[in-house]
């Protein structure tokens, strides 16, 4: 049944609007910090514009892209689930629109890390237990102070590259590739980060499953903790390494098998968390299930990297368009109905 509005309390119409706010604030970020943009921006730096116009322009494409490509979708599923009035559909277009902004003004400024991440705490703790007409206001007017910031902003403050970054393969013969993967992940700050969010997430999960029984708790928690996709498109990711992976000979087992390896140990650290955090808050942990956590994890490694080196992602424009990509969904799915299967003829 449908919910109106009375029946929805500020915090939790706050988590809501805090959803529009994160997807379409780290969209946004990954758009920026796309490792193609630099080669994009170089070109735009030739071009003769003014500053102002090259920033506004620059940061209004991106935001166009984010807000119709990945948060139409999202606001459309929750207008079809719940009751919104005018007011509150206004106000998570607006909350849309000002993460993107937020997100642009931060990567500008993320030289200075310590004031960006105070002044999007202060904005988070307004926008979870604000009224809902205040946080109305008080976004519009952050959002045209943030409209002024970029206004003055330098156009060189959106150039990023990363000089860890390495796109090339090194062949010297005693060189490990699981080092390079190790290499690679603190070289892609963003997708260590990714994974250290999931383990996060394998920290708390035991709190939602409470209350449901083990058999089917600890299966379905075990495939959601295989949906670390940043580690997962490896190949997709670098063109550059697909296309030397593939040219030298003999490189299919030599990369995929230590490839395989090094998602098994990422999947089964989570899943390790996972059960710690189980044991803790419920206990009962046994070596079966510290078997089935082994198991899920070498079979979601073996097929992510089966499908990353069968069927890699090809086309891409922008690191964002390849991190929501649909075929991310495809071994969580097999996974999650591998987890039903479980439950059921386990009960």
């Amino acid at each position: 049944m449908l919910k109106r509005k009375e029946e929805l309390d500020h915090p939790a119409r706050g988590c809501q609007f805090f959803l529009f706010l994160s997807r379409s604030a780290g969209i946004m970020w990954q758009a920026l910090s796309s490792k193609d943009q630099a080669s994009y921006l170089q070109n735009l730096y030739m071009l003769p514009l003014e500053n102002r116009k090259l920033v506004l322009s620059y940061v209004s494409a991106l935001g166009s892209y984010t807000l119709l490509t990945k948060t139409a979708a999202l606001l459309s599923v929750a207008f079809a689930v719940s009751a919104w009035t005018w007011t509150e559909v206004l106000g998570s277009f607006l909350c849309a629109v000002h993460a993107a902004l937020f997100a642009a003004v931060l990567f500008s400024f993320r030289n200075h890390p310590w004031a960006g991440s105070l002044w999007a705490v202060v904005v988070v703790i307004v926008l979870l237990w604000g009224e809902n007409m205040a946080v109305f206001w008080i976004l519009a007017i952050h959002s045209l102070f943030l409209l002024l910031v970029l206004w003055r902003a330098d156009a060189y403050s959106f150039y990023f590259v990363d000089g860890k970054r390495s796109r090339t393969v090194k062949s010297r013969r005693h060189v490990l590739m699981f080092a390079y993967f190790v290499r690679y992940l603190r070289g892609h700050k963003n997708y260590l980060a990714n994974t250290g969010i999931l383990w996060g997430l394998a920290l708390v999960l035991p709190v939602f499953f409470e209350k449901t029984a083990d058999t089917f708790a600890l299966p379905m928690g075990f495939a959601l903790l295989t949906f670390n996709t940043p580690v997962c498109i490896l190949l997709s990711g670098d063109p550059a390494l697909e296309r030397a992976v593939r040219f030298l000979p003999g490189q299919g087992k030599g990369f995929c098998i230590p490839y395989g390896l090094f998602l098994f140990f990422c999947n089964f650290a989570a899943d390790v968390i996972f059960l710690c955090s189980w044991q803790i808050q419920s206990g009962g942990v046994t070596a079966r299930m510290a078997g089935m956590a082994a198991v899920f994890s070498g079979l979601g490694a073996v097929l992510s990297v089966m499908l990353e080196w069968f069927f890699p992602v090809r086309g891409w424009k922008i690191e964002s368009d390849l991190w929501h990509h649909l075929r991310k969904y495809v071994v969580p799915g097999i996974m999650l109905m591998l987890a039903g299967g479980i439950s059921h003829f386990t009960k």
